[in-house]
């Protein structure tokens, strides 16, 4: 039997309560190495669910450039039409011109089919996507690697965690959860009912408003204590009082730095990709409160604005760790440029 948690120092956060871990599960991980990406999906696979998922992003686009291209020749008006098409798709102003200028330089006055756009389109896309398309690092030599979860209410930050520590699971690590989102009874409960279905441990609030930070430094020194490899920190979202939710973010980071100066090792933005160009605005926010490393990306099953992540590339240059296409842990995956380029614009 694991030996109790240390008391905290004095002038430390109160500690919260904590769900009993379930039985240990055998690491079949060697420490100090990144944790390796799930088996790749056969293409009618993963694949196919992202072509699905983007099926509507897909036919906003593949509409407009059916009108325009229809063995046409690449002339300035059509090239204006072209950024037009690719701004309204959420791909984002800067992103669109770059793309227009790519094709300006590379194929102007020439004759061109809808198909040879859209394999140029993709090209094109992909290479935007291509420098951000990084798996999320993760270290247990960390005893634990700490990803704090951050984004507003509603993106999906509960499912990613849950689906996070599955995949975690499955791949032999010890994983944590901390129900960080305190003042939210409903995203305590949800949390700890994936901790039961997932087999991670859950770290909850003693009560409805507790500290946060306090929740956040005794979900660390459990991880520490019971041999936790990972931890997910769940946090609030409440943007309608951004000076607060700075602000308890910074104390997060503070407290738990008390217990592991280098955390949190990765700082987590999930954004809700149906909320189109307002992800945007939700990225540039969380980056003046925190220092954002990366970003998952929720909902491109059921969204028309799947282009933004195209957009999200081009202005922030943050890595696009995973995204997630369904309800499924295996719907959440690493992000593969030159497949959501050829899925978004309709090619196989």
């Amino acid at each position: 039997m694991a030996p109790p948690a240390p008391a905290p120092a004095a002038g430390a956060p109160v500690p919260a309560a904590f769900v009993p871990p379930p039985p240990p599960v055998a690491p079949t991980f060697t420490l100090g190495t990144p944790a390796p990406a799930p088996e790749p999906a056969a293409r009618g696979g993963f694949f196919g669910r992202l072509k699905a998922g983007l099926s509507r992003s897909t036919q906003r686009l593949t509409e407009s450039l059916t009108g325009l291209f229809q063995k046409r020749r690449l002339d300035e008006e059509a090239l204006e039409e072209l950024e037009e098409t690719l701004i309204a798709a959420d791909l984002g102003v800067a992103a669109s011109r770059r793309i227009v200028e790519r094709f300006r330089s590379t194929r102007f006055g020439r004759e061109v089919t809808e198909q040879e756009v859209k394999e140029a389109l993709a090209d094109e896309i992909a290479a935007i996507l291509r420098p951000v398309a990084r798996p999320m690092p993760l270290d247990p030599a960390c005893a634990p690697h700490v990803v704090l979860v951050v984004g507003v209410n509603g993106t999906g930050k509960t499912t990613t965690i849950a689906k996070l520590g599955q995949q975690y699971r499955e791949q032999g690590l010890v994983t944590m959860f901390a129900a960080g989102d305190t003042f939210r009874a409903a995203a305590v409960e949800q949390l700890q009912i994936w901790g039961e279905r997932t087999g991670c441990p859950v770290v909850v609030p003693a009560k409805e408003g507790a500290d946060a930070a306090g929740l956040a430094y005794d979900a660390l020194s459990r991880a520490k204590s019971e041999g936790a490899q990972v931890l997910l920190m769940d946090t609030a979202g409440r943007l309608h009082n951004k000076s607060a939710l700075m602000e308890e973010l910074r104390k997060i980071v503070r407290v738990i730095r008390r217990l592991d100066p280098d955390a949190p090792h990765s700082v987590l933005l999930v954004l809700d990709s149906t909320t189109g160009q307002n992800a945007l605005q939700q990225a540039r926010v969380f980056k003046e409160m925190v220092d954002v490393t990366g970003l998952a990306v929720t909902k491109l099953d059921g969204s028309a604005k799947g282009g933004v992540v195209v957009a999200l590339a081009e202005e922030f240059g943050l890595p696009v760790h995973m995204v997630g296409v369904g309800e499924k842990a295996a719907d959440l995956r690493p992000f593969d440029a030159r497949d959501f380029a050829r899925s978004l614009v309709g090619l196989e």
